[in-house]
């Protein structure tokens, strides 16, 4: 697969204009440079010098670098698929996420019981990250569809117009990792945009959220997860203000009365809403707001800390895939109101037959594994577009299937 699943300054990565699957673009051969790198590059010095880069890091980093000048094309041909929520939910919380995100549990439950008595932040969030942003670390993930990051943001630093201070920025920070010790240039692979390791990190991030969490003497996103995830969680403490012990929220069943504004759950209980499950809200004193993302579809009380996952990446089709996954690998139900028009998700021996029938009638989906990436996506979109099935979005559910089935 081309990517897994097959995805204070500004956020994380909004500053990046990227979707979850976007990070994962597979390594494609440098351009030559045009005239004039070599002049911003010796111009460039200057500034890293008094950012504190020495000469040995600048040297072993940028003497001989050539930009990956790829990046402007990854830039402008990001995949289109225009998802409706359902589809986007589904094709992240699926049944090969919840799976193996339970299997990544039961492997570092220590790790996890650790990080919620450090930082009070839900195991389920941080799996449900750990998943999307990585496959929970799929060594192939790194070994085959990450590119050096330092060609990357040269390239961008240097001749990409918009965002071109925050390129530099992203650049001497990346410096800094390196002179610091804790990357060196080889290792550090990632995204065409810089984003990194098991939870994507930003250089900016790694220099400033992350921490030695199993006390190696170095911060790290790669090899074991433990600075990654316990960084994360600092990062949706710090900046995105996690409320310890709350959880992110609830699907509920409306009143019918005002929906609008911020109250206790004691409040929207008394003005007739309901949890859709017929629970009780466990925390009646904590605050949330009402969202209803499609009219017909499930309501949902959300609580501050389904705005600290949104931090993380600023979508809240995102944040609510992020919050079920996370419920999901931790034994919850799906929605129990579906979104109009939607379908069930595929189970993951549905999505390995589905690869396996688009493989065979010559649609590559760059694998058979049940992960759905943007190869999968794009085959399921090519063979929608042959046999005229409308509209191609490139959603591989329960039709598609169907249509495959037929010999079609």
């Amino acid at each position: 697969m081309k990517q897994p699943d097959s995805q204070k300054a500004p956020t994380r990565r909004a500053v990046l204009g990227l979707g979850t699957g976007a990070l994962l673009a597979t390594t494609l051969p440098a351009w030559a440079a045009p005239a004039g790198f070599d002049q911003w590059r010796d111009n460039f010095r200057a500034r890293a010098t008094s950012k504190g880069i020495s000469d040995a890091t600048w040297t072993r980093v940028m003497g001989r670098i050539e930009p990956d000048m790829t990046v402007f094309r990854q830039m402008q041909k990001q995949p289109e698929f225009h998802e409706q929520i359902w589809q986007y939910v589904n094709r992240r919380v699926s049944d090969w996420r919840i799976i193996n995100g339970r299997e990544a549990l039961k492997k570092h439950e220590a790790l996890f019981a650790r990080i919620e008595q450090d930082f009070g932040v839900e195991r389920g969030t941080l799996l449900a990250l750990w998943g999307v942003e990585s496959a929970y670390g799929d060594p192939l993930v790194q070994q085959n569809h990450m590119r050096p990051i330092f060609p990357a943001l040269a390239a961008l630093a240097w001749n990409e117009p918009r965002r071109r201070a925050y390129w530099e920025t992203e650049l001497i920070n990346a410096l800094k990792i390196v002179d610091r010790g804790w990357g060196t240039p080889e290792e550090m692979r990632g995204s065409w945009a810089g984003a990194m390791g098991h939870t994507q990190w930003m250089p900016e991030v790694w220099l400033n959220v992350g921490m030695d969490y199993d006390k190696d003497g170095r911060v790290s996103p790669f090899g074991k997860p433990d600075d990654a995830l316990g960084s994360s969680a600092r990062y949706l403490l710090s900046r995105g203000k996690y409320h310890r012990g709350e959880h992110w929220g609830y699907e509920v069943r409306p009143s019918g009365g005002a929906s609008s504004g911020s109250r206790t759950y004691a409040a929207w209980a008394s003005a007739g809403v309901t949890r859709a499950d017929g629970k009780p809200f466990p925390q009646p004193n904590a605050s949330a707001q009402m969202w209803v993302p499609v009219a017909g579809g499930p309501s949902f009380l959300l609580g501050p800390n389904f705005y600290s996952v949104k931090s993380y990446n600023p979508s809240m089709n995102y944040a609510l895939a992020i919050c079920h996954l996370g419920d999901r690998i931790l034994g919850a139900p799906p929605f129990i109101q579906p979104f109009p028009g939607s379908e069930r998700a595929l189970t993951l021996a549905e999505v390995q037959e589905l690869q396996t029938r688009l493989t065979k009638a010559g649609f590559d989906t760059g694998g058979t594994d049940g992960r759905v990436g943007n190869d999968t996506m794009k085959a399921v979109k090519d063979y929608q577009t042959k046999m005229s099935l409308l509209p191609a979005d490139g959603y591989g559910g329960l039709k598609v299937l169907a249509r495959l089935r037929q010999g079609g």
